[in-house]
């Protein structure tokens, strides 16, 4: 290279030099942008601390080597959580020469036993960064393991080591590691652990592990009538004894509730089950991979979700109920208490926050677990199989009714002079048995792309031009006059504000499908904010969805697979890929997929994913959405630049780069 291109640099340069160029070092980029780490720092972000470690006790029982775990809330929001493993290995590091390999652990991102599946078979933590996480946003941690008879201990301050590790003598009635600290204010505020949210995640943990006893403590001040000073939890029968305490005394369809468990082919992990079908009220679900909660479900709920479906219409054409090839999965879950619990060896998750499971293998591995024992939980007892039967089919047939309805009324406003849809819709045929759907795309070149992926019988297509209006800044005559927002409101056929009405909905489903950058988030949210002010009752009513295209092709050989963002595509780099050189190509948008690859990943059922998006039932929570939505989407620009400015260290770098 010419010396020349250094000494005619343009003097505009300024001050980036090589002194700009910032290295961080140690735990100092989770201090910078904890919200990469723990999803932000709210109170879930705050309490996410507190099952970070517990994850690592609770790995510890899994793995069969403590059967004891106590966790204890102090006052000054002072949190600890004890078990009687093994204890972090105290020795010097082989790779930190001086550094015991407790202060490693704790010091350092990207360090664990968890990596080569040698020291755990299956744990929640899984990317090294759990504890030296919680080390680096706390303002104090000490640590104390027994091991060999002997008590070691250190502290830390916000991620910095304060010492050397400390022998304070002999234990011989005593194993296991204490992690103690304080979450730092300078990261949270003045967020304080609930007593009531921490008692119910390890009351939850017990359950899922059933060779495990968790002990609660909490200081007589932070004690209520929901959350006692002290409590011991130990479940013998697992999911079974949860799933018994949540029906309670409601009445179910079966009297006898389906549970079980079933270890997977080749040391693969196992799975345990508990469902039920409440006869009068609504259920709920849970869906846990390796003790960790995964709220927005995944690979294995699908797995449960294919399993219980495919038996109860197997079962319908064993006793001659023909109608029942038409029950769908929604028609089987709907109204269960499902909960569903895996363990499996490396698995994959959506984001650090572990929400949703990913892992491809985990869908089939359930599904073949699961489905020999529903088979049998059905034709054990025919009188039982029938009356799940007939339960789900009267759900089918209700679903059928209203999807009637609906077409009937499609066809009155197709037919009808004065109701005439909007002439950018692409509408559906409603014939056969799948869900109606309707999918608002971002421009004409989606939209022309969407109309030759789609299933022209159930799903139907509206291009919106650019960015809608921003309804919760708009006046009431300026929403009026909107085209944009006449075409949605036509189209969908069920009215707004106090006269929307879900039953007039023409679409069983309705998914937001913008690209997968910054300007189709901004789309997305601005038609979120349109719903939830012009038609809450269709978001409550869980009729509205996101759809998530990939952003990354990646392709090697023969194998292809597809990525949702940058994460996921090292998470499948470092897995699928790992060793082989790979081929990426990024989708600028959604109009640059061919059909075939756009109904592949975002449209075909079978292979697509979808976030649905709904509203708290609680009236506070609702409330605080509200409040959320006009600060950030409303008229006043002082709430969004202050909310910008406190949140800015939580935004991924690399994501505003890309």
């Amino acid at each position: 290279m010419s010396d020349d291109l250094f000494e005619n640099a343009p003097a505009s340069s300024g001050d980036y030099n090589s002194s700009s160029i910032e290295v961080l070092e140690g735990l100092e980029p989770v201090r910078r942008r904890p919200g990469m780490y723990i999803g932000g720092t709210d109170d879930r972000a705050l309490h996410h601390l507190a099952a970070e470690v517990l994850d690592n006790s609770m790995d510890e029982a899994v793995a069969g080597h403590a059967n004891r775990i106590e966790v204890r809330l102090e006052e000054g929001n002072h949190l600890s959580i004890s078990d009687n493993g093994r204890g972090i290995p105290v020795d010097e590091h082989p790779k930190f020469p001086g550094k015991s390999t407790l202060e490693v652990i704790l010091s350092t991102l990207h360090s664990g036993g968890k990596f080569s599946g040698k020291a755990y078979a299956t744990s929640g933590g899984l990317h090294g960064v759990g504890v030296s996480v919680v080390n680096a946003l706390s303002s104090h941690t000490r640590v104390e393991v027994a091991r060999d008879k002997q008590l070691f201990a250190q502290e830390f301050a916000r991620g910095q080591t304060l010492g050397k590790i400390e022998k304070l003598g002999a234990a011989p009635n005593r194993r296991g590691t204490m992690v103690s600290f304080t979450p730092d204010t300078e990261i949270f505020g003045d967020r304080q652990f609930k007593p009531a949210r921490l008692f119910k995640l390890a009351r939850s943990k017990a359950y899922l592990f059933a060779g495990v006893e968790i002990r609660w403590k909490c200081a007589p001040s932070l004690a209520s009538e929901d959350v006692p000073e002290e409590a011991t939890f130990k479940f013998p029968g697992g999911l079974a004894d949860h799933l018994a305490e949540q029906i309670g005394t409601r009445d179910c369809v079966t009297a006898e509730a389906f549970t079980g468990s079933q270890d997977f082919p080749d040391d693969k992990g196992r799975v345990e089950w508990a469902v039920a079908w409440p006869l009068y009220s609504d259920g709920s679900t849970s869906w846990y991979c390796n003790t960790v909660p995964t709220p927005d479900g995944g690979t294995h709920e699908q797995g449960l979700r294919a399993a219980l479906t495919k038996a109860l219409r197997a079962f319908g054409e064993l006793t001659g109920q023909k109608k029942s090839k038409d029950l769908t999965a929604d028609d089987v879950m709907t109204g269960g208490e499902i909960m569903l619990s895996v363990f499996i060896r490396d698995p994959q998750f959506q984001s650090q926050t572990k929400d949703r499971l990913t892992s491809p293998e985990a869908s089939r591995l359930v599904e073949n677990a699961v489905r020999d024992h529903f088979d049998h939980f059905l034709t054990a007892n025919m009188e039982r199989g029938k009356a799940l039967l007939g339960s789900v089919m009267e759900r089918m047939d209700e679903r059928l009714r209203r999807k009637q309805e609906r077409e009937i009324k499609r066809k009155t406003a197709t037919n009808a002079k004065k109701l005439r849809l909007p002439g950018k819709l692409t509408d559906c045929s409603g014939e056969g048995d799948r869900e109606t759907e309707l999918f608002i795309v971002e421009g004409d070149s989606a939209g022309g792309s969407a109309k030759q992926a789609r299933d022209r019988k159930s799903q139907a297509i509206l291009p919106i031009r650019g960015k809608i209006l921003n309804v919760a800044s708009a006046t009431a005559d300026k929403i009026r006059a909107n085209l944009e927002i006449a075409d949605l409101s036509l189209a969908l056929g069920c009215g707004t504000r106090k006269d929307c009405d879900p039953e007039q909905l023409r679409y069983d489903r309705i998914i937001i499908m913008t690209d997968a950058d910054v300007d189709g988030a901004h789309i997305a949210t601005l038609l979120m904010t349109f719903f939830f002010q012009e038609m809450s009752e269709v978001v409550r009513g869980g009729y509205l969805y996101l759809a998530q295209p990939p952003l990354y092709k990646l392709s090697a050989g023969k194998e292809t697979r597809y990525a949702r963002d940058d994460a996921h595509r090292d998470e499948l780099e470092e897995t699928v890929f790992k060793g082989k050189k790979v081929e990426v190509g990024r989708f600028k948008g959604l109009g640059e997929m061919n059909p075939g690859q756009l109904r592949e990943t975002t449209m075909n059922p079978e292979t697509r994913s979808l976030i649905r998006i709904t509203l708290p039932e609680q009236h506070e929570q609702r409330f605080a959405v509200k409040e959320l939505v006009d600060r950030l989407m409303g008229r006043n620009p002082e709430h969004r630049f202050n909310f910008i400015q406190n949140h800015a260290s939580d935004v991924d770098r690399d994501m505003i780069d890309a």
